[in-house]
């Protein structure tokens, strides 16, 4: 088993120590292990349960939800339906905020190309 400090767990997962704090803070994460000189060491399952809190956080869950699911997975198995219920409402968010996007990405490139049609007449034009 390998063992990281939070120095290098925060370059592996590339978040800052004190975001790695601060999700333990939160309750994000089980009581990380310390060392004999009392500083945290993270382990691969660590950094792996970490990289889904990333991948949650990063596509726009909240972190009070982010709590919710880490003390749903800690409380064992008998909750696997919450857990796929708050995972599928979150898609069902994440797939209409992609739409969205997609939809100011056309209208966005729409413009691009009336603009650079603009800008092609005019240095025809000269």
């Amino acid at each position: 088993m390998d063992a990281f400090s939070i120095g290098e767990a925060a370059g592996r997962l590339a978040l800052s120590p004190h975001t790695l704090r601060y999700y333990e803070r939160a309750g994000l994460l089980d009581m990380v292990a310390r060392n004999s000189a009392g500083r945290r060491v993270y382990t691969d399952a660590d950094l792996h349960w970490i990289s889904l809190l990333m991948c949650l956080r990063s596509s726009g869950m909240p972190i009070a939800n982010m709590k919710k699911f880490s003390n749903l997975v800690r409380a064992g198995l008998s909750n696997v339906p919450d857990r796929i219920a708050l995972l599928e409402q979150h898609r069902a968010k994440v797939v209409a905020d992609m739409a969205a996007l997609q939809s100011a990405l056309t209208i966005i490139d729409g413009k691009l190309q009336r603009y650079r049609g603009i800008s092609n007449e005019n240095q025809i034009a000269r």
